[in-house]
């Protein structure tokens, strides 16, 4: 199944016998809440999910994003109206990486159904998609996470994954290279790991780019079909949207959800610097 859905697809499929369930998972790094922004205007029907407090664990050890306690993730998504044998649609303001990390959350527990409207909100209201402020009523889910349907990587996984296939860092260049590092705290990356910012993944105007422009990226920075292939970025959000993109080509790919957060805290893990993997 295609993770992606275009903007006028989904209208078609919310106009059917069987709309799928939205979710509105608009979130900003370091910026303001997304509730205001899904009360100010949202799809019709579409539930907020808070990716800091629903799909996250609260920050530590385990990085800034770790993953949620199962039964606060399980509440949220049947709070949400997930049911298993309804499809689900998420999406956020555009940039891609929270509806992704929505996407993947679902995914590794087991929904069988899930998508990402492809551009967000911007891609729905260009192709003439009504916003509303009505929140809607919905019943309880009788979703039941099942973790485990697609691979997640531990320290220790990535750190090995480097070594025998290719482990995509996401974040921007220059935070591979160490130059800059504005959270966590050292710069650099994981020994091994190869620079592929995920900004790369998206035209202009946040769409992703055609599925033949992808494959023919990652084909240069060494995935094949029979490469082991991992991603991580700064603390697990971004690097769901690089998964993302690669389940759109066809490529599986493990996530490490603790990411460079978690990495550089313990202080005593090996970090590269550099243009080069290391």
């Amino acid at each position: 199944m295609n993770p992606l859905v275009t903007a006028s697809d989904l209208m078609d499929e919310l106009a059917g016998d069987r709309p799928p369930l939205l979710l509105d998972v608009r979130w900003q790094l370091g910026g303001p809440p997304g509730r205001p922004m899904y009360e100010a205007g949202h799809l019709p029907g579409a539930v907020y999910v808070d990716l800091d407090t629903e799909l996250a664990g609260p920050a530590g050890a385990a990085g800034r994003h770790p993953l949620p306690e199962l039964p606060t993730f399980e509440a949220a998504m049947r709070g949400a109206g997930v049911d298993r044998d309804r499809r689900v649609v998420a999406y956020d303001g555009g940039q891609g990486w929270a509806a992704a990390r929505a996407w993947w959350l679902l995914r590794w527990a087991g929904h069988p159904s899930v998508r990402v409207l492809d551009g967000g909100l911007p891609a729905w209201t260009a192709q003439g998609g009504a916003l509303t402020t009505d929140v809607p009523a919905v019943a309880e889910g009788d979703f039941v996470p099942e973790p485990g349907a697609v691979p997640l990587l531990e320290a220790d996984d990535a750190a090995a994954l480097a070594r025998r296939g290719v482990l995509l860092d996401a974040r921007a260049a220059e935070r591979y290279r160490g130059e800059v590092e504005p959270i966590d705290p050292i710069g650099g990356h994981i020994p091994g790991a190869v620079s592929a910012p995920t900004a790369e993944n998206v035209a202009a105007d946040g769409r992703f780019l055609p599925a033949a422009r992808l494959a023919e990226r990652f084909a240069g920075l060494g995935v094949t079909e029979a490469t082991e292939v991992g991603v991580y970025c700064g603390s697990g959000v971004s690097a769901a949207h690089q998964v993302l993109a690669l389940a759109a080509v066809g490529v599986p790919a493990a996530l490490y959800v603790g990411s460079w957060s978690e990495w550089s805290a313990s202080g005593d893990r090996p970090v590269a610097t550099g243009p080069q993997p290391g």
